[in-house]
């Protein structure tokens, strides 16, 4: 298996790859490619990771910038972050996390957040932090990871991405 950056001839496959990852999941929606295609048309995906296995992409990784009602700068949202089912469960979704976390760190980024499972995210440094908010998020999945710098305080905004806006 081989980490690597997003290229342009993966963006056709990573669609349905995530519709897979996500499909019958009980917290999904089913909007996840819908969200990575609005990221990438606002400019907003900073950076998405594959995972790929045979020359074919069987996990994707984005992550775009979020604002916190402090005015904290250079943090990073999460997600979605998807493995194809055939291939979860093989440390892929973990690889991913980690590759894009130190990929971050080398480029200055203060922090990431994500809204997940505290099971899955807790093993990279997430954290639920009191002072951390998003409406209708409860606060045991609202996670953040400090990498430098003082700790954010108040509501997090995700990017409008996330909630069907462009």
């Amino acid at each position: 298996m081989i980490i690597r950056r997003e290229r342009a001839e993966d963006v056709d496959a990573i669609y349905p790859l995530v519709a897979k990852a996500f499909y019958g999941h009980p917290h999904s929606d089913g909007s996840e490619p819908a969200i990575i295609k609005r990221l990438r048309k606002a400019g907003a995906l900073s950076l998405a990771l594959v995972a790929e296995e045979y020359d074919m992409p069987v996990g994707h990784v984005a992550f775009s910038p979020v604002g916190f009602a402090d005015g904290t700068e250079g943090w990073y949202g999460v997600g979605p972050l998807a493995v194809h089912p055939d291939y979860q469960g093989k440390g892929i979704g973990t690889a991913l996390m980690l590759g894009g976390l130190e990929l971050l760190r080398d480029t200055g980024a203060n922090g990431a957040i994500l809204v997940g499972d505290p099971g899955f995210y807790h093993r990279f440094g997430f954290r639920s932090e009191p002072q951390i908010t998003h409406m209708g998020v409860p606060a045991e999945n609202l996670l953040a990871l400090p990498f430098e710098g003082e700790l954010p305080k108040g509501e997090v905004a995700f990017h409008k991405a996330f909630f069907g806006e462009i």
